[in-house]
């Protein structure tokens, strides 16, 4: 296996929003962890994959750094939604990307602000 990171900094303008994107990436998000630099406090995180749109990681009101692992619910050949049957939870997964990008959107960090995210993938 072998395993990728890909630091992204993202620069907020005068309203507090900001745009940015990773390399193109081919394989599973093992995490991605925020590095705050200088955001205010409660900033805001839309990621996603940029050629498909799926969720990658959302949330808002975010005050300190923190590292997500985050992962998808996944789906039996019918379509409907895989769950443990005993509680009824998803069964989730790692997301996969093929030659995709990680899409960064930021609300509310303030006014020219920095702040990084680091994207640790694996090809396995």
């Amino acid at each position: 296996m072998k395993t990728r990171k890909h630091t992204v900094s993202v620069t907020s303008i005068a309203d507090g929003s900001g745009t940015a994107y990773s390399p193109y990436i081919s394989g599973y998000i093992e995490s991605i962890q925020y590095v705050k630099t200088d955001y205010a406090d409660g900033v805001d995180f839309t990621i996603t994959a940029e050629a498909t749109g799926e969720t990658i990681w959302t949330e808002s009101d975010v005050n300190a750094a923190v590292i997500k692992h985050t992962r998808a619910g996944t789906h039996a050949t019918t379509g409907a939604a895989a769950l443990f049957a005993a509680l009824g939870e998803s069964v989730n997964d790692r997301i996969a990307l093929g030659r995709d990008r990680v899409k960064i959107v930021l609300a509310q960090a303030g006014n020219v602000k920095t702040g990084a995210f680091v994207i640790t993938t694996s090809d396995s």
